[in-house]
């Protein structure tokens, strides 16, 4: 009984912090819409720079900055992030252009896709075996993307890029040896030497948004890092003290957040045609789920299909 209190305790704790983590993430539109006036590109660079200066702090008090540097030395290592860098910058980039430009409703279905992503990167990459439930909630999410693009004729191509990018992340990332944090600081201290260099010409040409802004404005660019870092910090608090089926019920409550954000705060259209379409998905979402969670409480008694 005693041993049981602090793993119960634990568990709290790690549902906290995913709440935590998740409700950071949903309500991103807020922190990013009232920097609708600076581009998408400067503030991403913005988001680089000082994250990679806070996770340098943090590193540093951790005591964790050798694993990084080792990294640098290691060629493979430096391959596989500089590939997930990559990914997580256009992931980065295409999320605050929707949401300085009025697609936050969009922006929420790439989230609400990206499971789902996952699930078929990982039988296409990773030879995983889909169960036929998987199967069936992939075609029913495919046949929603089929009917916001053809029949509502509007291919839904930043949620897609948004899905993609971060299921190419996250496989990216299974592979890698570092941990969230020391992974994270990584990637933006490779993506960091582009992003100061952008920063630079746009100072050189008058044109950087630091220099004439309000100091709300300010405060917001120097803040990214913070609201970048932090939610990553709740993420990994919670993944250490949390079964990934709870996690899994948990993530969709920072699209949700968006949904409703882009719906009812900024008014974003949402028709009946489009609505059916997201209708199909979240359908999809709710038969990977319940079949998810069913396997779960199953027990071992029928393992998950291990990966090549």
């Amino acid at each position: 009984m005693s041993s049981s209190h602090p793993q119960h305790a634990d568990a709290v704790r790690g549902v906290g912090f995913a709440f935590g983590a998740y409700l950071c993430w949903g309500l991103f539109p807020l922190y990013w819409k009232p920097l609708a006036a600076v581009s998408a590109l400067e503030i991403l660079a913005h988001r680089i720079v000082w994250s990679a200066l806070l996770l340098a702090v943090l590193l540093v008090a951790l005591g964790t900055q050798r694993v990084v540097l080792r990294a640098f030395r290691q060629p493979r290592v430096l391959a596989l992030f500089a590939a997930s860098s990559l990914c997580l910058s256009i992931n980065w980039l295409a999320y605050i252009w929707a949401v300085n430009h009025e697609r936050v409703v969009e922006a929420s279905l790439g989230y609400y896709i990206n499971p789902l992503m996952n699930v078929a990167l990982g039988a296409l990459f990773l030879h995983e075996r889909l169960s036929r439930v998987q199967k069936a909630a992939i075609a029913l999410a495919a046949a929603g993307v089929a009917w916001l693009s053809f029949g509502v004729g509007q291919v839904p191509w930043i949620a897609l890029l948004l899905a993609v990018t971060f299921a190419l992340y996250g496989l990216l990332r299974k592979t890698a040896k570092l941990a969230s944090l020391e992974g994270l600081a990584l990637e933006t201290f490779l993506l960091a030497p582009w992003a100061l260099a952008g920063l630079a010409a746009l100072a050189g040409r008058g044109e950087a948004a630091i220099l004439d802004s309000p100091p709300a404005t300010v405060a917001l660019l120097v803040g990214a890092g913070l609201v970048t870092t932090v939610p990553l910090l709740f993420f990994a608090g919670a993944a250490r003290r949390l079964k990934l089926a709870t996690l899994g019920v948990i993530q969709y409550l920072s699209p949700t957040i968006q949904f409703l954000l882009g719906v009812w705060l900024y008014h974003e259209p949402l028709g009946a045609a489009r609505l059916a379409g997201f209708a199909l998905i979240w359908g999809a979402l709710l038969l990977y789920s319940v079949a998810g969670w069913r396997d779960y409480k199953r027990g071992p008694a029928r393992p998950a299909a291990k990966s090549a």
